[in-house]
């Protein structure tokens, strides 16, 4: 027996709400997918500008600057100045490289403060050989104590610059270049393409070359303005993604309040150079040139759990009525990097109100006016201010006074701990919040209430049998 198909008005409604409904769901799956497309470029595109941005130093960054002091019979006289603006990144040993393609056909016919790695093949030349011939030179600066002549203000430090923040007389390098076969004219002078910026390893990311206005500078007595017969920029980003795959630096902490100290994460730097670590007691240490810096960096590290280059350790160490004090230990566990000039970058709330720093010199970082909670500590000079390679010497330590806001402060819940560390300019790697060392239980046991609790229990027991 069958069952005849529904008919009438009644089921030709019902088809008709069922359609409208299917139309509907079909609708918002293809807008619900458009919106996730949407959503995931623009994410994509935030992530790939936001790799070199540090919210802790926003407007930092390298800028090169080409001066046109003078034009010869094939091309030009230029001062190239590279200033470091980053408030605690600098450049350390062995120094800066910078490379860039020619636009034309130039050639470098002298330098001064500086050379080339490579001359190139000059030998279309007769009579005077340029200084370098590659389309794609390749310059580094001297080393101290060159010859008088071959000195240029700014320069001879072995390519090494030191952070804006740190001293701003120090964040300058220079060099004087000589072009041949390029434009003598504002308008035939082609700028030079593709600059590469090693401050000393990857992680700098430059920008095409800007025309912008003619540098100006003032003669000796002051008296007298002369400017530059062009001038173009190039700026040059840093970013720790692009530097390397894993962290650099991490953390531990400790606590007078809590006898457990919470180490570094395992690995917390990677454990690729585990099997070439050596133990703090190795026979190896003793060997002549084991601590000779490599050329390609290599470090060799000693064994250790997270096996990172840099430790920093923050002890809170005695709770005052208006103050308390902690303890900041910096160690170097690489047997082959010596650290000058180092940094060490904290964000923590309670450091808009340091009260005295015993060891290190402090500066307090205010990127946004309104906002104090950042400070840059560095090592005094002649004193500190060197980071041994790994072994005895090879830390750095220092006490820092902070008075208490009554209104923020406490011990709880891991709020004596910085939010973000930073050497050297790259950010170090903190342990899981829930592994900080926490405050023991308050709440005293009464042995009143104890005794008590164990004689009725007793009488209960007596009760039942």
């Amino acid at each position: 027996m069958g069952f005849n198909k529904p008919t009438g008005p009644f089921h030709e409604n019902a088809m008709r709400i069922k359609a409208k409904d299917s139309y509907r769901q079909c609708q918002g799956r293809i807008l619900a997918e458009f919106k996730f497309t949407i959503l995931s470029f623009f994410f994509v595109m935030i992530f790939s500008n936001a790799a070199a941005y540090d919210p802790l130093d926003p407007n930092g960054n390298i800028t090169i600057k080409w001066d046109v002091m003078s034009w010869t019979p094939d091309g030009y006289v230029a001062v190239v100045t590279i200033n470091n603006f980053q408030l605690y990144r600098h450049i350390m040993s062995p120094g800066w490289t910078l490379g860039w393609t020619w636009a034309k056909k130039e050639v470098i016919w002298s330098m001064v403060g500086a050379q080339t790695t490579e001359q190139g093949d000059c030998s279309k030349f007769k009579g005077n050989i340029p200084h370098c011939c590659k389309k794609t030179p390749t310059v580094v600066d001297l080393l101290p104590g060159v010859p008088y002549n071959q000195q240029f203000t700014n320069c001879c430090k072995g390519g090494v610059v030191t952070a804006w923040g740190q001293d701003p007389a120090a964040s300058v390098s220079a060099f004087q270049v000589s072009v041949g076969l390029a434009g003598t004219t504002n308008k035939t002078v082609k700028l030079p393409k593709n600059f590469t910026l090693l401050g000393p390893g990857p992680g700098y990311t430059c920008g095409p070359a800007k025309i912008v206005p003619s540098t100006t500078f003032l003669t000796p007595d002051r008296r007298r303005k002369t400017q530059s017969l062009m001038t173009w920029n190039v700026t040059c980003t840093y970013s720790q993604f692009l530097a390397r795959k894993n962290p650099n630096c991490c953390v531990s902490f400790s606590s007078f309040y809590n006898d457990t100290i919470t180490p570094c994460p395992s690995c917390a730097c990677g454990c690729q150079n585990k099997n070439n670590c050596i133990k703090s007691d190795s026979k190896l240490l003793s060997v002549v040139g084991i601590n000779t810096p490599k050329k390609d960096s290599t470090p060799l590290l000693q064994c250790t759990h997270h096996m990172c280059p840099i430790r920093v350790h923050w002890h809170v160490k005695l709770n005052y009525k208006d103050y308390w004090r902690v303890k900041v230990s910096i160690t170097n566990f690489n047997y082959r990097m010596n650290y000058t000039q180092w940094t060490l970058v904290v964000q923590h709330p309670n450091l808009d109100n340091v009260t005295q720093v015993f060891s290190f010199d402090y500066k307090p970082l205010v990127p946004y006016e309104s906002i104090n909670d950042t400070g840059m500590f560095y090592g005094m000079k002649f004193y500190n201010d060197l980071l041994m390679e790994a072994g005895p010497f090879g830390n750095v330590q220092s006490e820092v006074l902070l008075q208490k806001n009554k209104e923020t402060f406490t011990l709880k819940q891991g709020w004596a701990f910085p939010r973000k560390v930073y050497f050297n300019g790259d950010e170090c790697m903190l342990p899981p919040p829930d592994t900080y060392p926490f405050l023991p239980n308050s709440a005293h046991a009464n042995p009143l209430a104890f005794s008590t609790l164990i004689v009725s229990m007793l009488f209960l027991l007596m009760t039942v049998w």
